[in-house]
Formats: structure tokens, C-alpha cells, sequence
């Protein structure tokens, strides 16, 4: 499309779907418009811009954007006024994430409003629910299977009711997130029963063959997720003797995005959603929505191009609106979800920091951070509009992404090191202080992932069980320093419910036959707020671990040199056990020592100098103070946040704790 062309449609819409709003908001639209067209036009020219009716789908992309900016409501349009003003809200120092599901977070939509205060006692301004737009009936891959993305699970309430949530959460100063699965849905959507009834425009919706010719292709470079549940990638249905492609669960049909028509209603999707309040849209499953024959199918460069044309689209209609990638990958493929080259600061503004998470659990595991320091300096900085999401675990399995070639540079074997790590974790090597599940051996490839809750997979459960106090109290402090280290990080870091009061694994999903053969049930329990009263117990287990992050929430907060936008470098400290990380920018420089071993350690005072914080440093943990003089102490898995005195004000806590 020529400049003409474009102009000329920008016009159209203000005439045909704008005609009724304000000029000042008719010129707010056309200023986005003008703006971010070159950002829209790009990624898709690279999609769809060789087929012939390719001026006629940009047509349709951009009225669906311009009726998404019709329906916005008022308080959302102030919101995207205030997003712009404030581009760096995501990044500040005083973002803390929350993540729960909503029936065992409070019961029900409705239910949560009287759990808001429990969220801002804990400093949380960014609240994750977990999938609840509308499921097929269990299983369900635990929501991830939507029949309906335009309504809420039943059992949770309604889409109206999530809007008052939202609204509710706003004005708390707390913002939403929810999963929009993009690259499957459930076998009972619509568009995936007009496709079993024969109607050939949704069989184009998704990706089926009429013999096995080209899935037997696909199959010999393409992994399986879930090797126990469901071998394979592909499932015949006789009822329209097709091969679907299913790379998840039988009853998860992958999208086609090849066809526009997709890309359409995803994106009304997207639009809808965020107008109903939501504003973060974690976006599942992203590094699947391309398939490319002999690959993968996995990180393909058409899937970062939806990305950035989604992240284009909806700055139009919808700037307040964030979206999060779900990419599971090595740190050399995810770090492109955040854009790079020409689509720097362009595609999404969120990823989960995977390699991060493995490597915690990797030195807690091996008491020693060597393989740690080595990889987190081989990984390129996000860019500067952007941020990673920290954490220790989620709903799902954790992985063992730690690579070969990272592993072999510290003197390890990757795979033995990953063998290691599913022994350990699982309770099986010797010693071990965890209690997790394997979850998903594959045979072919040695394969295993692990379940478990953090406190469980940290050694609470088996002290506990044991009556152990002593590794009650290691355990604790294990506890402390992984959130610790996700705090300090850069970034959003994030809570899973029931972590901050030490939850351990919840064994009760055995008794349901629906959720039974998935060990992941095992770290996703109820929260149990019975429990949660003993957090103003003092010298409780409870007590301990949510004071001690209620204190990191404190403290990040009135440190702004943890702004998501400072460098983020780990050091090396002169001793294997203590981890460091240096942040540092125009807004401060604080350097971040921890412990990863059960016994005392020591830095050394010249390699503080080297780093260039000599003097006198203060702990902005507790504000003890380090004059000139010995080696830096550390008590077992201790984590300290060192400033040099002078560069910013002390902390009082005791207003806050």
C-alpha cells in the first residue's frame, strides 16, 4: 500500500467507525495511527505481504483497530494517557508481581476484591491471574485449552464481573494480567467445530493435513512437550479424515497464522480483552505459533513478526496495554522475544527470565555459582523499553534449560549436570534437602523435568517432616535468598501464591481423577488462609518468610538503582559459593552479594575495591554498616545489597516492619 492508499483509509475510518467520537479523540487516533503505521507495516508486509490481497487484509486490521479504540472506555483511555506519560512504569524499582488462580486464590472473581488488601500489604501492584477465560471441560491442560475467549470460566464468574475486578484492582493501583493462549485452542471452540462440521474457511483456521505424508516430514525434527500425555504431534480425527496438528494435548488444536483471517481474530481478541481492563496479556506459547518444515517449528522469525505486529496494532487502540511472552527457550532465542535489530523496544515489552530460574536452583543445588556467573554474562541486555519477569517458579514444570556449551565452559557435562539437578530435586542424590516430582521422562532424550512447590523443592517439607529445626532454619533462609535474588534482579519479580508463606507441596490432587496424572497439580495447592493468619506470628515458619519478603518489597522499593533500565552484570566475587551482581546506572550503582552455600563465607575486601566500592558500604537489607577494614561476612545463604554511603539515604524499616 502507497502513502495514498493509507491516507486515504485513515480517512475512511474516521468517517465510517470514528464518526462519532470527539475530534480531540478522532486526532488522538490519528496521531497513533500516523506513528506507529511504520511499526504495523513492517512485521506484517513480512507475513502477508505476497499474497494478492494483501492491501485488503491491512484494511481489515486496521478497522478492527480502530473499532477497539471506539469501544475503549473513558477510564481506559486516561490510562493509556497516563501509560505514555510514565513509558517506564513497568520498570520501576517499586514493581512487585503476584500470580495465583482465582479459585484457589479466593473462590471466585467476586472473592478476590477481599483479598486486595492482603496483595498491597504485601506491596504487590501487578496481579497475575491465572487462565479464566472460558475452558473446555476438564482436562483442560490446567485453563490453557479456551473454548471461548470472548467469556470467563463459568465457575469464576463473568466477563462483567472481571471488568469490575479490573477496575477495582485500578484503582488499588494495582494492574491485571491474564493468559490469552495464542497458539492453540480447545477442539470445542468454535471456529474448531465449524472445522469438524466440514466448513473448509475453519479448516484453513488450523493446520491439517489429509494423510500422514507431511506430518511424518514434520515429525523428524519436532520434539514432543508431552512425551506421557500425548507422544507425537499430530491426531487423526475420522470425522473429517484429517491429520490436526495437537502439539500439546489431543484436544489443543494449533492455529494456522499463515491465514490472515487468524491473525484477525486474535487481534479483535486482544482488543477486546484490554478493554475490558485487562493490562498485561500473557501471551502462551508464542515461540509454537510458526511451523517450518525440517526445524523445530519453535522460534521462527514469523513468530516474532506476529509479535511485533500485535504489539503495533494494539498501541494504536489500546498504548496502556502490555503484552508478556511465554517463551520457555535458551537465552539466545528468548531474548529476541524482546526485540532486536529494527524491532528493539517493539515487540514485547515482558519475558520470563527461564535461564535465571534454572540457574537459582542450579547453585542452590550445587552450593556454588560458578555455572551461574559464567552464563548470566553471556546473555545480551534486553533492551532499554523493556523488562524481564523473575521468579522461582510458576504453575508449570521446571526445565533444566542450562546448555552445553555453558556447562562445559565451567568444567561440567550439561547432560549429566541436567541428570544431576532432576536427582537432586526429586530427592533422590544423596543428601538432598528437596522433595519434588519427576514430571515428563522422555527416554529418547533423558529428559526429566521436575514438580514441586518452593518451599518443598527448598528443603521445608522433608525438615518439617523431620522435626529437624536446625535445617528448618536452612531452609527458611534458602527460601529467603532464591526471593531475595529475584528482587534484586531487575525486572518484575513475582510471587506464586502461597510461596510467601511457605506453602508446601499440596499431595491432595491424587484424589482427583481429573488432575491426578499431572504431578504439576502438586505445586499449584489452595491457598490456605488459615495458614496465612500466622504471617503476624513473629518466630512462626510463616511469619518468618512473609516478613522477610514484605522487608524485599520495602527495600526494592526505595532502591532505584533497581529501575529495570540499569545494567545487570554478574561478577565474579573471588569465592565460588557467593554469587555477585552488580546494577548499576545514572540512578545508582548497588552491588548484590549472596550465599549459596549452609556455611559462613567471606568476600574479599580488594575485590570490592576492584569493583569500585570501597569506603564505607551500607546493607540495604538492614542497614548495618561496613567500614573499611576485613573481608565482607556472610552467614549461610545470606544475601546483602551493598551501597557505598553517601550515594543515596539510608532506609528506616521500622516504620514498615
Amino acid at each position: 500500500m502507497d502513502e495514498t492508499q493509507l491516507a486515504e483509509l485513515k480517512a475512511q475510518l474516521l468517517a465510517d467507525v470514528l464518526c462519532d467520537l470527539e475530534p480531540l479523540e478522532q486526532e488522538i487516533f490519528t496521531l497513533r495511527y500516523d506513528l506507529h503505521l511504520p511499526d504495523v507495516l513492517r512485521p506484517l508486509h513480512k507475513l502477508y505481504g505476497e499474497r494478492e490481497d494483501w492491501s485488503n487484509w491491512v484494511a481489515t486490521f486496521l478497522r478492527i483497530v480502530a473499532e477497539g479504540y471506539r469501544e475503549r472506555p473513558e477510564a481506559l483511555r486516561l490510562l493509556d494517557l497516563r501509560r505514555q506519560a510514565e513509558p517506564d512504569w513497568f520498570q520501576q524499582a517499586n514493581m512487585i508481581g503476584y500470580v495465583a488462580y482465582a479459585d484457589r486464590f479466593a473462590g471466585t472473581l467476586n472473592g478476590i476484591k477481599e483479598k486486595i488488601a492482603y496483595l498491597k500489604e504485601l506491596g504487590v501492584n501487578y496481579f497475575h491471574l491465572m487462565p479464566l477465560l472460558k475452558p473446555r471441560p476438564r482436562p483442560n491442560d490446567g485453563g490453557y485449552a479456551v473454548m471461548d475467549y470472548r467469556a470467563v470460566n463459568p465457575e469464576l464468574g463473568t466477563m462483567e464481573e472481571l471488568a469490575e475486578l479490573a477496575g477495582h484492582l485500578r484503582e488499588e493501583g494495582i494492574s491485571l494480567c491474564i493468559d490469552l493462549v495464542c497458539n492453540h485452542t480447545a477442539k470445542e471452540h468454535e471456529w474448531a467445530r465449524r472445522a469438524l462440521a466440514g466448513d473448509e474457511t475453519y479448516q484453513e483456521y488450523y493446520l491439517m493435513y489429509p494423510d500422514r505424508a507431511l506430518p511424518d516430514r514434520y515429525e523428524q525434527t519436532l520434539p514432543e512437550i508431552f512425551p506421557e500425555f500425548k507422544p507425537g504431534n499430530f491426531t487423526y480425527y475420522e470425522q473429517i479424515d484429517r491429520w490436526v496438528w495437537t502439539t500439546f494435548n489431543e484436544y489443543q488444536w494449533d492455529l494456522n497464522y499463515k491465514n490472515p483471517a487468524v491473525f484477525a481474530e486474535m487481534l479483535a481478541i486482544i482488543l477486546f480483552l484490554a478493554n475490558q481492563g485487562v493490562e498485561i496479556l500473557r501471551m502462551d506459547a508464542v515461540a509454537f505459533m510458526w511451523k517450518r518444515l525440517g526445524t523445530d517449528s519453535q522460534n521462527q522469525r514469523e513468530a516474532h513478526y506476529l509479535l511485533q505486529a500485535f504489539r503495533a496494532l494494539s498501541r494504536i487502540a489500546a498504548p496502556g496495554l502490555l503484552l508478556k511472552a511465554e517463551a520457555i527457550v535458551s537465552p539466545d532465542r528468548l531474548i529476541h522475544y524482546l526485540g532486536r535489530g529494527p524491532a528493539a523496544n517493539k515487540e514485547c515489552e515482558l519475558a520470563y527470565h527461564n535461564a535465571y530460574m534454572v540457574l537459582l536452583w542450579s547453585s542452590l543445588a550445587e552450593r556454588r555459582a560458578v555455572l551461574m556467573t559464567h552464563a548470566l554474562q553471556q546473555m545480551p541486555s534486553p533492551p532499554s523499553g523493556c523488562a524481564w519477569v523473575t521468579y522461582t517458579r510458576c504453575h508449570d514444570d521446571i526445565g533444566w534449560a542450562v546448555t552445553d556449551e555453558d556447562a562445559a565452559a565451567v568444567g561440567l557435562s550439561g547432560a549429566l549436570h541436567r541428570a544431576f539437578l532432576s536427582d537432586y530435586y526429586s530427592g533422590r542424590f544423596p543428601g538432598s534437602f528437596s522433595r519434588g516430582a519427576t514430571f515428563q521422562f522422555n527416554p529418547k532424550t533423558g529428559d526429566r523435568r521436575i514438580s514441586g512447590s518452593m518451599a518443598s523443592l527448598a528443603g521445608l517439607e522433608a525438615a518439617l517432616d523431620n522435626e529437624d529445626w536446625e535445617e528448618v532454619e536452612l531452609a527458611i533462609r534458602r527460601i529467603l535468598l532464591l526471593f531475595n535474588l529475584i528482587f534484586a534482579f531487575g525486572g518484575i519479580p513475582l510471587i506464586y501464591m502461597g510461596d510467601e508463606i511457605g506453602l508446601l507441596n499440596d499431595y491432595g490432587y491424587l484424589d482427583d481423577p481429573s488432575l491426578a496424572e499431572d504431578n504439576r497439580w502438586l505445586h499449584r495447592p489452595y491457598m490456605d488462609w488459615e495458614k496465612a493468619k500466622e504471617r503476624d506470628e513473629w518466630q512462626s515458619v510463616t511469619g518468618r518468610i512473609f516478613r522477610g519478603v514484605r522487608r524485599l518489597a520495602v527495600a526494592r522499593k526505595y532502591t532505584p538503582a533497581l529501575h529495570a533500565e540499569a545494567g545487570t552484570y554478574a561478577v565474579w566475587t573471588h569465592n565460588e559459593q557467593v554469587f555477585g551482581l552488580l546494577r548499576a546506572s545514572p540512578r545508582g550503582r548497588i552491588l548484590i552479594l549472596a550465599n549459596f552455600s549452609e556455611t559462613g563465607q567471606r568476600v574479599p575486601r580488594h575485590r570490592l575495591h576492584e569493583m569500585g566500592f570501597g569506603g564505607t558500604l551500607a546493607n540495604r537489607l538492614d542497614n548495618r554498616e561496613f567500614g573499611e577494614g576485613p573481608d565482607i561476612f556472610l552467614e549461610p545463604y545470606e544475601a546483602m545489597w551493598l551501597e557505598q554511603v553517601g550515594a543515596s539515604e539510608p532506609i528506616s524499616f521500622s516504620q514498615f516492619v
